[in-house]
């Protein structure tokens, strides 16, 4: 029960009956088990969260071998090569009461484990609550929630890692890049897609092939028996052509990051600003004549209740009414869902900005740097029009798609236009 004279400033209650249950209470008591793993109770405060910092260097630890490329397996097994101690062993030996019995290897760590630590948004500092429900108070067997239930309070404790690599990591374990047989994975693999049929690129190996057999293949090819061609592209060939246009892109936004990433992309994120404005005054658009419908469904009962309306036109009327409620409701949930998409752009941005400047010179490709500038990479099925074989490749960037990379010429004309108009801005200011 709550207690609290003054009121919850989570609840918004300004005083609680002696009967009613703290909303944060509550949350708090779903978000103990689920922090243990790396937070500590305050000794001074029960109710604040601090940092266990041994615990956190593994999470970090595991998010960054997730973005190197590894899987949940992999990763286990490295921190068992490596003798980092499993959540149960850490908390045992920190002299926390832990869920499972002491293992017997406290080493030996599962994939499972690792899957559950890269899925926790806690990690980010936020808290998120009802992840999970019972049907029945009855039953013990508990049912996952669908996100949009999820209650996120954000800030609420000390955050592990970033949101971007948070983000980043789910991404990845969406697409798992399995090992062949000889135990070799395609650097590429999980970022290739065909062009045409947007199908994956497989990579295809085996242990007589050299470094620069190795290749990538489209996934519906099937040997000439399926629905698209082959799209074949070595390895070594991507890795020559993703690296310079990597390299190429680094110095030219880091050259013009001040004048050509604000005119260009600035820009789009500005339009899609007063298309965000535009959505929302929609959105209370919406909202008053979802309220107006309801008024009107309630007039329009009460006079069939008093037999003003006939039973036919009642129909008619109510349906049409809940026909456009539905409607709207669902546009306006559609509104919602791309304002915030729209909003979490921005902030991938920024973080696709702060990787740049990261980079000074990259000599070469790693799986990191990939996942960390590269979404996407089409693969266009080869021209031998001319005579010679050539092959269209589309690199999408995080965050900001395709970059074109103008010639000398252009950058010197650009150059020169930002100059003239950044003069010009002195000179009115």
């Amino acid at each position: 029960m709550c207690d609290k004279k003054s009121g919850c400033y989570v609840c918004g209650v300004s005083q609680h009956d002696s009967r009613a249950f703290c909303f944060y209470e509550v949350l708090s008591y779903f978000f103990v088990p689920i922090l243990t793993a790396a937070y500590l109770k305050d000794p001074d405060d029960k109710e604040k969260w601090i940092l266990d910092e041994d615990a956190a260097k593994i999470v970090r630890r595991i998010f960054d071998l997730c973005i190197a490329g590894k899987g949940a397996t992999q990763i286990a097994r490295i921190l068992w090569r490596e003798k980092v101690p499993t959540p149960t062993a850490h908390l045992l030996g920190k002299g926390v009461k832990a869920r499972h019995k002491p293992p017997d290897d406290p080493y030996r760590w599962r994939d499972t484990s690792v899957e559950g630590i890269l899925e926790r948004m806690e990690y980010t500092g936020c808290m998120v609550n009802f992840k999970s429900f019972k049907k029945s108070y009855k039953k013990k067997r508990s049912y996952k929630n669908a996100p949009e239930n999820w209650v996120i309070f954000e800030d609420s404790h000390p955050a592990i890692i970033e949101k971007t690599q948070w983000e980043r990591a789910q991404e990845l374990c969406k697409h798992k890049r399995r090992l062949t047989k000889g135990g070799r994975a395609g650097l590429f693999s999980g970022l290739l897609y065909c062009a045409d049929c947007g199908a994956k690129l497989h990579f295809h190996t085996c242990k007589s092939f050299s470094a620069n057999q190795d290749n990538y293949i489209c996934a519906k090819y099937k040997d000439g028996m399926g629905q698209c061609s082959a799209h074949f592209i070595r390895e070594v060939v991507l890795h020559d052509l993703v690296l310079a246009h990597i390299q190429k892109a680094l110095r030219y936004i880091q050259q013009f990051e001040a004048g050509f990433v604000r005119l260009k992309y600035e820009q789009s994120f500005e339009d899609r600003r007063r298309e965000i404005a535009g959505m929302k005054r929609e959105i209370i658009k919406a909202n008053r004549r979802i309220s107006e419908l309801d008024m009107l469904f309630k007039r329009i009962y009460e006079d069939h209740v008093v037999a003003k309306l006939s039973d036919e036109r009642f129909r008619a009327m109510s349906g049409d009414y809940e026909a456009e409620q539905r409607q709207l409701k669902a546009d306006v949930a559609q509104m919602e869902a791309d304002i915030a998409k729209g909003e979490e752009t921005t902030a991938d941005f920024q973080a696709f900005l702060a990787s740049v400047r990261k980079y000074t010179d990259i000599t070469k490709l790693t799986p990191t740097i990939l996942n960390e500038f590269i979404q996407r990479i089409e693969v266009h099925a080869p021209d031998k029009s001319s005579g010679k074989r050539v092959q269209q490749i589309d690199i999408f960037y995080n965050a900001v798609g395709v970059i074109d990379i103008p010639t000398d010429e252009e950058l010197k004309a650009f150059e020169a236009r930002y100059t003239a108009r950044t003069n010009q801005t002195h000179k009115s200011a």
